[in-house]
């Protein structure tokens, strides 16, 4: 008994760890970009090197342990999966790192808070999300949702009183060179790029969602689009930087850390855990922690390159905090209001031997990521 609650805690306790280790790892992802960026590198290469490291990371372990699990590719299946290439590594990506150019790395980080409303608002469209505003948990799902935003929005807009912190160092120099070379900058086309990169994200986590019913082979689906991600980011690299063959050219330097950097821990580790955490807790769950990304910039800016703490800014935090808790707390309660329904069924209606196997293995039919127990179990390991 036991070793059996031990197991059941660990597989609870597993999407949320993984998730904010996955934050943390995201969070160097806007500093390193930035400097690549500003050193010459760029962008669309840089979308090139980095899922083409990640195809080649991630392709030999896919090959190895979904070899069990792997479904058949359908006609549709790679239909969608050439769709979520273009979604995220094609558009996102190249609008994000374009717009990181416009912009400062802390404000793009901040804009890209913006995914849980897109998100939710698309699963609810879906019917991914089922809401109903007459219940608690959903209505702590809606405010969390706002919450992250508005938080997000707080620590960008407004700055406050300056905190003085033993380990930073305010320099009057550095501001000033800071805001002269901010001038060349466009930050609202930046802001426009990375927002509609943000839609274009959205729209690659619910279709994610919908792609793992038909092939929940998550380690196998990061792989292909990766894989794809590559051939679709180098025919826009192509267009864009034609006649500019120096573009491709790489060395052991921050170009090099950045393509190898993103896409081993963004592309490769992120899109795998982000997979398997929509197939088990859904998209919302997903992009609710994304906030994360921000605070721990924030936190780790402010240790590593002394930069200044803004009363604002640990305002924002605090506000972005509190929402994503509502979001994760309302979650929770449906997944509760789900395993009990499922539990009563499964007391009242005898379980075929497709489905007991289904069960066995640990699949769980929940309302967000509904997957077709039969499908899996025909591919589950014996």
């Amino acid at each position: 008994m036991a070793m059996k609650s031990t197991g059941s805690l660990y597989n609870q306790a597993l999407p949320y760890v993984a998730m904010v280790l996955m934050r943390f790892g995201s969070a160097g992802m806007p500093i390193v970009a930035k400097y690549a960026l500003n050193r010459g590198m760029s962008q669309h290469v840089l979308v090139v090197y980095r899922f083409a490291i990640a195809t080649l990371v991630l392709a030999p372990f896919a090959i190895v342990f979904d070899r069990k699990v792997r479904p058949k590719m359908t006609l549709s299946v790679f239909v969608q999966i050439v769709l979520l290439s273009l979604l995220e590594p094609a558009i996102d990506q190249n609008l994000y790192y374009t717009g990181i150019k416009y912009t400062t790395a802390t404000v793009a980080t901040a804009l890209c808070n913006v995914l849980p409303a897109f998100v939710f608002l698309l699963a609810w469209a879906c019917r991914l999300e089922k809401v109903d505003v007459r219940k608690v948990q959903c209505q702590a799902k809606i405010l969390g949702t706002i919450g992250t935003v508005g938080g997000a929005m707080i620590m960008t807009m407004f700055n406050g009183p300056m905190l003085t912190l033993p380990w930073t160092k305010i320099n009057n120099l550095s501001q000033s060179t800071n805001t002269d070379a901010s001038s060349i900058e466009d930050p609202l086309k930046g802001a426009i790029m990375i927002l509609v990169g943000c839609v274009c994200w959205a729209c690659f986590v619910i279709l994610q969602a919908i792609t793992l019913k038909s092939y929940p082979a998550e380690l196998s689906l990061t792989a292909l689009i990766c894989f794809m991600g590559t051939i679709e980011g180098a025919i826009v690299a192509l267009v864009m930087e034609r006649g500019n063959a120096a573009a491709w050219a790489i060395h052991w330097d921050s170009k090099l850390l950045a393509a190898v950097y993103s896409g081993i821990i963004c592309s490769g580790v992120a899109y795998y855990i982000g997979a398997m955490v929509i197939q088990a807790k859904g998209p919302v769950f997903f992009s609710s922690f994304n906030p994360l990304t921000m605070v721990i910039v924030a936190i780790m800016s402010s240790f590593i390159f002394s930069e200044i703490m803004y009363l604002g800014r640990v305002i924002g935090a605090i506000v972005i905090v509190v929402g994503l808790y509502m979001v994760l707390w309302g979650k929770s309660k449906d997944q509760k209001v789900s395993s009990d329904s499922n539990t009563s069924s499964k007391e009242e209606t005898p379980i075929s031997g497709e489905t007991q196997m289904a069960t066995t293995h640990g699949t769980t039919n929940q309302d967000f990521v509904a997957l077709d127990l039969i499908k899996v179990s025909k591919h589950s390991p014996q």
